[in-house]
């Protein structure tokens, strides 16, 4: 993610690029203490609607390096933080498309208009974007996340015994723990405002978030992504050990394991309950 690493202290802008919202995000980063957010914000680039193609794509760039891009020596002068400068730029990556997920008109011009953003931040900045796939960036931010998978796609509990497969064989997946059908963007969120309790989300009239909140918080998770692995290389998640137990009653079965990412341990617990028996994930 990160083929030239950067001195320290860094100032790394994170974007989340769609033609709706482009999701904005800086943090200082000393290398020592955790990332600061120093501006999290978003740009809704809107056009003529009769205006289609390439045309629309280049229109809206031309709105986000007017509102944000060439306007960033004013915004960081503005905000309490050592350096006044961007040195480095991630971008959540395009989307893939395969037969049975995205439209291919979608993305293709999605990854269009990310090609546009990305020559803009050249242009402006000086700076040549780092890239980082959505998964990777919630993976990466926050590691804490990975788990062995406990429920199959109809939300039922996996036998324990499948369970500790996965824990020998160091199957852990993000979201391992949620359902198939969880709300990811929801627990990303959460996930951000417990790290960061003072980040000023936008609300609307029913104090409801704003959907464009979701697309900054997208962003910051990039930029934070590419602190973790700047500071501490590629992710490598394993299960160090783990213990199963029957429950007191006998009705289900206690595993508890432990994750090492870097130089952190994640303890985790899970009970897996026999057919028709309650259950929860401490």
């Amino acid at each position: 993610m990160a083929d030239e690493v950067k001195k320290y202290p860094s100032l790394i802008l994170g974007l989340d690029i769609s033609t709706a919202c482009i999701g904005i995000s800086v943090i200082y980063d000393d290398g020592v203490n955790e990332p600061n957010v120093e501006i999290i914000s978003h740009v809704s680039p809107k056009i003529d609607k009769n205006i289609k193609g390439i045309e629309a794509l280049i229109l809206r760039k031309d709105i986000f390096e007017k509102n944000f891009l060439l306007r960033m020596d004013e915004v960081l002068a503005n905000i309490n933080c050592p350096l006044k400068k961007i040195t480095e730029c991630i971008i959540e990556a395009p989307l893939v498309y395969t037969s049975a997920g995205s439209n291919a008109q979608t993305v293709s011009q999605l990854n269009q208009f990310n090609a546009l953003l990305s020559e803009g931040v050249y242009k402006v900045l000086g700076i040549v974007p780092h890239y980082i796939s959505s998964y990777d960036a919630r993976m990466v931010s926050f590691p804490e996340l990975l788990s062995v998978r406990k429920f199959n796609k109809k939300g039922e509990f996996y036998p324990a015994k499948h369970v500790v497969n996965a824990l020998e064989n160091n199957h852990l997946i993000l979201f391992g723990s949620y359902p198939f059908d969880c709300d990811k963007k929801g627990i990303m969120m959460n996930c951000v405002c417990e790290k960061y309790p003072n980040i000023p989300w936008l609300y609307n009239k029913k104090g409801e978030l704003k959907k464009e909140n979701y697309d900054s918080c997208d962003a910051l998770i990039c930029a934070l992504a590419y602190s973790n692995q700047k500071r501490n290389g590629e992710l490598d998640a394993k299960v160090t050990k783990y213990g199963v137990v029957p429950s007191e009653d006998g009705s289900a079965t206690e595993i508890s394991y432990t994750v090492s990412v870097w130089n952190r341990t994640y303890n985790k617990k899970l009970i897996i309950p026999n057919p028709s028996e309650d259950t929860t994930e401490e």
